[in-house]
């Protein structure tokens, strides 16, 4: 056979029953399916190839594309090693040596912050994180504080629904919540930030609408009737409150401490080399 201007002898073990449950069956490591050249792929090389509940006619047909793609895979790497330079060879290698010295390096630093890190962060770290950085805390999104309902124009006591809805009492509300097997969307904690976008996703209205602090707005379509009560509105560029950005500030701190910490691991490394004569410098 002659493929890319190199012979290659290619040849397949795949008619028998035994070949197809090979990966049920301790086979010997050393017997060869295929030979690309000098390369050689083992039966053993493809035992974890064959899924779980696979018919003989798929395993079959699996393992011959697989072997076919490891040949033409061999024959272009032969022939890339040929037509390459010498110097290109040598800057992939290089490239290859340092993408495994960094893949080293990385796992070892992460392997030592999971065991050295300290994950606790307090509430007051996390307000005086907050307070000294504000002005880095400016919001990209407009943020509400609200509680929305919307049920289908079959739900009987719609009159009682919005009345419940629109008062401020825990009891009327934690009423609604009851309900809520009938309702198709529902938000009913207005104490707690969210994205202005995401809630446009669920309900008809415009940001406009949605801007007017305070202010009940209903809606009623094809679909059902749609409640909102809004609460409070941060625009964008205001500051995002603490309790929205607390998140994005526990991860901050966790930064920096591990930035902190692979410095000091650097500082020991390199002190520890230094007082045992492994490491010099002129």
């Amino acid at each position: 056979m002659r493929l890319l201007g190199i012979t290659c002898f290619f040849f397949i073990l795949l008619t028998s029953c035994d070949y197809i449950t090979l990966k049920e069956k301790q086979e010997s490591v050393s017997e060869i399916i295929a030979i690309v050249n000098t390369q050689k792929l083992f039966k053993k090389d493809l035992k974890g190839i064959l899924p779980n509940n696979i018919s003989k006619e798929d395993s079959l047909v699996l393992v011959k594309n697989y072997i076919k793609d490891w040949a033409v895979k061999q024959l272009l790497l032969e022939k890339a090693t040929t037509n390459n330079s010498s110097e290109s060879i040598e800057t992939i290698e290089q490239l290859v040596n340092d993408y495994r010295e960094s893949l080293l390096i990385n796992n070892y630093k992460e392997e030592l912050i999971k065991q050295k890190l300290d994950t606790v962060i307090l509430e007051e770290e996390i307000e005086d994180y907050y307070q000294f950085n504000k002005e880095n805390f400016k919001l990209n999104e407009i943020l509400i504080k609200a509680r929305y309902l919307h049920f289908n124009n079959e739900v009987k006591d719609k009159d009682e629904i919005i009345t419940l809805f629109k008062s401020d009492n825990i009891d009327d509300l934690e009423t609604l919540e009851k309900q809520q097997l009938s309702f198709k969307k529902y938000h009913l904690n207005d104490s707690i930030w969210m994205r202005m976008d995401k809630i446009l996703l669920k309900l008809p209205f415009s940001e406009e609408n949605l801007l007017k602090k305070t202010k009940f707005i209903q809606k009623q379509d094809s679909l059902g009737l749609y409640l909102v009560a809004i609460k409070d509105v941060l625009e964008r560029n205001e500051i995002a409150p603490l309790s929205y950005i607390k998140p994005t500030i526990k991860q901050m701190i966790l930064h920096k401490r591990k930035i902190e910490l692979i410095r000091e691991i650097e500082k020991i490394l390199i002190k520890d080399a230094t007082e045992n004569n492994n490491f010099k410098h002129y």
